[in-house]
């Protein structure tokens, strides 16, 4: 049997080395007028990205208030109480479990705060650059816009054997955040329609670069 680190214990420690490690990064952000355009005017965003390209963004976006949907999984469990400790509130579920209550404590956030949300979109298990549905149903519920997000980073190391091939930007490594513009999806959404725009989503993420 392997050793098993208990999270809660383990988190500490590894979001200090992830704010050490953050601090030597480079960023460059894109087309990120429109985006704070909209914080400005307090309005919510929901911003979908890929679950690989998630750690230069906990450290660019840290203390603002900015809510993430985050699985309750073991490994939601350890990024949890990573990112709890960068300043970002947690709505905890997932497709697979917890997802609706997850929803309503975001789109609680966004009502009464006007919060942001972040969502890795083909998480917390994949199918790697699929998106599912819980980013688009949000926007859809809510109101608010969709900002999709992309980081392209100089220098990784890739995880090759993890099921999203996660991305650890080298120190030093300049991170270029490309946001997109700004879309509303329709407030009525059928199972074919929410589909529809996931697919639509989808190919927005892979077009960004």
């Amino acid at each position: 049997m392997g050793l098993r680190i208990d999270p809660v214990i383990f988190a500490p420690a590894a979001a200090l080395l992830a704010k050490a490690w953050s601090r030597t990064l480079r960023f460059s952000q894109e087309n990120v007028e429109p985006f704070l355009r909209l914080r400005s005017q307090g309005q919510g965003v929901v911003a979908p990205f890929w679950h690989d390209e998630l750690f230069p963004l906990i450290h660019l976006h840290r203390d603002q208030g900015v809510v993430a949907v985050v699985s309750q999984s073991r490994d939601g469990e350890f990024l949890s109480q990573v990112m709890s400790r960068f300043g970002f509130k947690l709505a905890r579920g997932s497709s697979r479990r917890g997802g609706a209550a997850a929803l309503a404590a975001a789109r609680r956030e966004m009502r009464e705060h006007g919060a942001d949300v972040v969502f890795t979109v083909d998480g917390p298990r994949g199918p790697r650059h699929k998106v599912k549905e819980g980013a688009v149903y949000l926007a859809a519920k809510t109101g608010a816009p969709l900002v999709p997000l992309r980081v392209f980073m100089s220098r990784s190391f890739v995880f090759r054997k993890a099921w999203d091939r996660f991305q650890l930007p080298w120190p030093g490594a300049l991170c270029r955040v490309v946001y997109g513009q700004p879309y509303h999806v329709c407030a009525k959404q059928t199972p074919e329609s929410l589909q529809a725009e996931c697919v639509r989503l989808e190919q927005i993420l892979n077009s960004m670069g």
